[in-house]
């Protein structure tokens, strides 16, 4: 009987809209962030950081942005890969083309580009929805494949068409152990999700839901759902944006277009789907269980002692995952978060489950 509001009591408009109202639940989310920030920089190891937890925040990230699109908004969207190039390759020329630029300061005007063609890839949205929508957003991907494909202007002429960044340093510290890029892009991610959860939160996030769940109804009640879509838009387009400047600049160091193919707009909405439509806290959950659960099946066989051929631990990994995405999804298909949900709800009424 721990989880309890019994005697937690708002006597002020601030106390009640906390975005945990609950005071346990503030202490454990508190918790995660300083075992997070101080425990795992020094327990971790190397390959940890470098394979599990740095991809695992980056595309939380750009889960948290597709979600405000898909989840909230209701706009389909498969061109997340391309705005993630996008924000990663205009982060770049920013950075080579502009002496002294800060990498912070480059990583966000590469959002800011994103923004600019979310934006303008989302002005179908206001004609089209569903699958012409998905199938809109989708052109944006194979346009942005083939401009910085063949471009060579994005590149900064390269010859081999891929770019590479080194020597990121941050008010003079420099960001090169696997410990410093966790940390870096662990702020990133902090503060992107607090920014998100407060705007789901707000008059705009209610515009969005409304837009989501009856748009002829949402305009009747003098909801615009011009500003409601393409803002959507422009902020999901700049998290992912920034989402994909991170993942050139701190996991990859050196990239090219297939980096941010139509195979990531894919991943990004099956972590979305899998963690849960509508939640900011279902992004992670996704993100979790897309990056982690194939490691932990290609090493499964070996922990086991199975003598099991690479190719076909490969297949077998494959074959495995996508039968649990299917399962899952058919088990509880509003996602991991909603399991977290009622888990919670099950804890406020133990031991009277009434």
């Amino acid at each position: 009987m721990l989880y309890r509001e019994n005697g937690q009591f708002k006597t002020s408009y601030k106390a009640d809209q906390q975005i945990f109202p609950i005071l346990q639940d503030r202490v454990v989310i508190l918790a995660f962030i300083a075992l997070a920030v101080v425990a795992v920089p020094l327990l971790a190891s190397e390959y940890l950081m470098r394979a599990i937890l740095i991809p695992f925040l980056i595309l939380s990230l750009a889960a948290i942005g597709l979600n405000i699109l898909v989840g909230y908004c209701g706009q389909i969207s498969l061109g997340t890969g391309g705005f993630m190039a996008v924000g990663a390759y205009a982060a770049y020329n920013f950075f080579v083309r502009v002496d002294g630029m800060p990498v912070i300061a480059a990583i966000l005007l590469g959002g800011l580009c994103s923004t600019v063609v979310g934006v303008l890839f989302g002005v179908p949205s206001l004609r089209i929805k569903g699958l012409y929508l998905a199938v809109a957003t989708l052109a944006a991907q194979f346009f942005t494949d083939w401009a910085f494909l063949r471009i060579k202007w994005f590149t900064n002429d390269s010859s081999s068409g891929s770019v590479s960044v080194s020597g990121i340093n941050v008010l003079g510290l420099s960001i090169e152990t696997p410990a410093q890029k966790y940390l870096f892009c662990l702020a990133f991610v902090i503060v992107f999700a607090l920014l998100a959860k407060n705007l789901v939160r707000g008059h705009i996030g209610r515009e969005w839901m409304a837009i989501r769940d009856m748009d002829v109804a949402a305009a009747v009640i003098g909801i615009r759902p011009v500003y409601a879509k393409l803002s959507a838009f422009a902020v999901s387009s700049f998290i992912v944006g920034v989402a994909g400047a991170l993942w050139g600049f701190v996991h990859l160091g050196s990239w090219e277009p297939a980096a941010f193919s139509v195979d990531r707009s894919f991943q990004l909405l099956f972590m979305v789907i899998i963690g849960g439509l509508g939640s900011i806290m279902g992004s992670f959950f996704g993100a979790a269980f897309i990056v982690v659960l194939p490691i932990l099946l290609d090493s499964l066989p070996q922990r086991l002692g199975l003598p099991i051929d690479t190719a076909l631990a490969s297949h077998l990994t494959s074959m495995i995952f996508g039968s649990l995405i299917v399962f899952f999804l058919i088990v509880e298909p509003h996602g991991i978060a909603r399991l977290w949900s009622t888990a919670k709800e099950k804890l406020r009424l133990w031991p009277f489950p009434h």
